[in-house]
């Protein structure tokens, strides 16, 4: 393998310099290979003869047929098409490693051992620097280890449901992947993090992210609330279990969010809102009082905003020093004035996405190029690995061919 260390940081970001090899697919693995992509690692995604599955996931699609879905966790990457069960597959994939920094994938456990392409037995030896990142439902061990996970299934599984939604709904999932979304940045931390102690040691190692730890580990507060009270938690809506008024009120046209953590903001809402009663009712005098009445403060609380607009009363709020917002859809979401100054809508051409959350002073990330065609890059990636671009009659169809044959 290259020594990678010496490698030249051509290219814009804190990661320029970095190859990656990106064998997962759907969300949590591509979503952290964009994030390394924006900052500037080359990615190379290889899918396999049939297409990563998220291409397919619509409508709505783009002009080259891909759902909307796949756009939103690929885009900045080369794209080719590798057969793993093949051994010619195999073979070229331990070629591409030969100049690779980090290897993801999300394979079912056992998948990669099946195909002769275990980590601790056959990449770590040959490749002593490789970071190799392993993402899946439970892991490789266990009671539920090798299980296939999807989001929701680990939603309902640790317990996010059961502190999700009200009396009339029940238990309810969580309206985006949030487990899915979290395995990703936890992904991209482990794969940092290795990188880190690699220029200390020399060496890779195995990173491995699963959506059950990740699913359990959002369980804050609600677990360590159980863990101290013995009481499991319970269906609250938006409301908070540690915190009141810390939930969605309604106003004259819409619903506003209010954040109101401490007394001294509590005060100031009062204020703010002309309302002195709740400031000196007893009932309402500090946080655990009002989370023990908060039934009759929401009930004074929307009694009060019920002649107020939700724009009105946020921008009162917040320039008070209230944290509180309106209860916004996505298209409003992504129209605010400060979504805008944020950067947060990334356009180009046909193509839109969600922009960078992270910002670096010195070395900031770029969103890259349109998500790929399926084996868009492929003769240009085995070209630039020294090896040479499959060609017969297995060409002749992109999604057949081993090597997903493709031209640029």
């Amino acid at each position: 393998m290259a020594d990678t260390s010496k490698r030249s940081a051509s290219g814009h970001g804190a990661l320029a310099g970095l190859r990656v090899l990106d064998l997962s697919r759907v969300l949590a693995g591509p979503l952290c290979t964009q994030m390394l992509s924006d900052h500037g690692a080359q990615v190379v995604k290889i899918e396999p003869p049939r297409g990563d599955e998220t291409r397919t996931l619509g409508p709505p699609f783009n002009d080259d047929g891909d759902a909307a879905y796949f756009t939103a966790v690929n885009r900045g990457k080369q794209a080719m098409s590798l057969d793993l069960s093949q051994p010619e597959g195999r073979e070229t994939l331990l070629a591409l490693l030969g100049d690779a920094d980090i290897l993801i994938e999300n394979f079912i456990p056992g998948t990669m051992q099946r195909w002769g392409l275990d980590y601790e037995d056959e990449l770590r030896p040959r490749f002593p620097r490789l970071i190799y990142c392993a993402v899946s439902g439970f892991g490789g061990d266990g009671p539920l280890g090798g299980l296939p996970g999807y989001d929701a299934v680990l939603q309902a599984m640790c317990g996010l449901m059961s502190v999700n939604g009200d009396d009339d709904s029940g238990p309810t999932r969580i309206g985006v992947p949030i487990v899915d979304h979290v395995t990703g940045y936890t992904a991209l931390t482990g794969i940092l993090l290795a990188l880190h102690e690699r220029q200390r040691s020399g060496l890779g190692q195995r990173v491995e992210a699963t959506l059950f730890d990740t699913a359990l580990s959002l369980l804050v507060p609600h677990a360590a609330n159980w863990m101290y009270s013995g009481q499991a938690p319970q269906l609250l809506g938006s409301a908070h279990p540690n915190i009141a008024p810390y939930d969605k009120f309604q106003c004259r046209d819409g619903l506003v969010f209010l954040g109101i953590v401490n007394d001294r903001q509590f005060e100031k809402f009062c204020g703010l809102m002309s309302l002195p009663a709740l400031a000196t009712d007893a009932r309402f005098a500090n946080n655990a009082q009002r989370l023990r009445h908060r039934d009759a403060l929401r009930q004074e609380i929307e009694a009060a905003l019920s002649d107020w607009s939700r724009a009105d009363v946020c921008a009162r709020l917040m320039q008070g020093g209230v944290p509180a917002g309106p209860v916004h859809s996505v298209p409003e979401a992504f129209s605010q004035p400060h979504a805008t100054h944020r950067g947060m809508t990334v356009e180009s051409g046909a193509y839109r996405g969600i922009g960078i959350p992270v910002r670096l002073s010195r070395t900031p990330g770029r969103p890259g190029a349109h998500p790929p065609r399926f084996g868009q890059h492929a003769q240009r990636i085995l070209q630039e690995a020294g090896l040479d671009p499959p060609t017969g009659p297995a060409c002749a169809t992109e999604k057949a061919a081993p090597l997903g044959c493709a031209t640029d």
